[in-house]
């Protein structure tokens, strides 16, 4: 049956089922994290607006694509985040959910993604299991993970002579393997572990912990938290006079803003390993400045950057493909491309899901030694992509071969 060019045209002018090459791609971002509680000002309404950045700076619209960017509250709680992930995917036609701190919703939600066939691109959570034991097709973890943390920290500590440990641990999956993973760290470069004691999620007192810290006589009280648990127990550490009873604090995993809130009197000296620094790079201070203006003067955390570069690079995997709509091949293009952004520089994202890139080791500045409010950080040590993340064939990932 043949039909007129007229008809047809009648037939596109009603929307009666006459698609064209012309259609935009339809791709759907969800940022889902902590937007209101004690990891809100490292990923929070800043993730949402680093993902809107990226979709701008792609320049989606002029390549085809009709991108829409959402953001929800998962609470800190695995069955909120689930249920989130879940409405997202079968109702609201979510392609891909970013960012996520909190191991255990991070976990939850992967195993999702995997069930929908979707895509989740982790940028705040740390353990790493998402690349080893729990990884699937359908995940990449972006940013950092609690192994690179414990090889820039944790070495680099027991090398300047602290060879003993006693760890103050959040109580689930990402302080659990924190504290596993620099332990490991801390025995293979001839250190000891002396004791550890696990503290639930959001502890506003710390003291009993802190005084069993200080009787274990540890060289290093290993702070395997994060967050408001991090600006809280340096804070009651420094009230206990830890520091000048002869012992030294390692944070484990410390982010701009706990520095910010801390002020440098209370953190100046603490090594930490960040994915990221605002002020390394002409285009890192660029996107740093753009940031602040949006969001009252604040600079970015690594995990902002981190949802920034990673939306990036699965809107190219997205265009490559032309279409959002199969999750485990969006990953397997996204594998397949270099990684290459203002932000992160040049990398790949491996077999098992882990995108590669440099670790810095940084030290936190004196009061003297700082220009101003976020010039905090002095870099001590870069560590190469090859040496930053656990070697492909330790892992346990499922995906890779041989």
């Amino acid at each position: 049956m043949r039909f007129s060019m007229a008809f047809l045209a009648a037939l596109s002018l009603a929307g009666i089922g006459v698609a064209h090459a012309a259609d935009p791609i339809p791709v759907k971002i969800g940022v889902l994290n902590d937007q209101s509680g004690l990891y809100a000002d490292l990923g929070g309404p800043g993730s949402t607006w680093a993902a809107k950045k990226a979709v701008e700076d792609f320049g989606a619209a002029a390549k085809g694509m009709k991108v829409e960017v959402v953001s929800a509250d998962h609470q800190n709680k695995a069955d909120v985040g689930t249920s989130i992930a879940r409405k997202w995917y079968d109702v609201e036609g979510v392609d891909v959910i970013l960012d996520v701190p909190n191991s255990g919703v991070a976990l939850a939600v992967s195993e999702v993604t995997k069930e929908k066939n979707k895509v989740f691109i982790n940028s705040g959570a740390a353990t790493s299991d998402l690349t080893g034991k729990a990884c699937t097709p359908n995940t990449i973890h972006w940013t950092y993970d609690t192994w690179a943390l414990a090889n820039g920290t944790g070495k680099a500590v027991v090398k300047t002579g602290g060879d003993t440990w006693f760890f103050i641990t959040a109580d689930y999956a990402f302080g659990h393997a924190l504290e596993r993973d620099t332990a490991k760290v801390v025995v293979d470069n001839g250190g000891k572990v002396v004791g550890s004691v696990k503290v639930p999620l959001n502890t506003p007192d710390f003291s009993s912990f802190l005084l069993q810290a200080q009787s274990s006589k540890a060289k290093i009280v290993g702070l395997a938290n994060a967050g408001g648990d991090t600006i809280n127990s340096i804070k009651q550490a420094s009230e206990y006079g830890i520091v000048e009873g002869g012992q030294n604090l390692a944070g484990l995993l410390i982010f701009l803003t706990d520095i910010h809130s801390l002020g440098l009197k209370v953190s100046q000296g603490l090594n930490l390993t960040a994915a990221w620094y605002w002020d390394m790079t002409d285009a890192n201070r660029k996107f740093a400045d753009e940031f602040a203006a949006a969001n009252g003067g604040k600079r970015p955390t690594m995990v902002q950057a981190g949802v920034y570069s990673g939306v990036l690079h699965y809107l190219k995997a997205v265009e490559a493909l032309k279409s959002a709509k199969d999750g485990a091949a969006v990953v397997a293009e996204m594998k397949k491309l270099p990684t290459d952004d203002p932000l992160f520089g040049k990398g790949e994202v491996r077999a098992d899901g882990r995108h590669i890139h440099p670790m810095f080791l940084f030290q936190v500045k004196k009061p003297s030694e700082s220009k101003g409010p976020y010039d905090y950080y002095t870099l001590k040590a870069t560590i190469p992509a090859a040496e930053a993340f656990r070697p492909l064939s330790e892992g346990g990932c499922p995906l890779v071969k041989g």
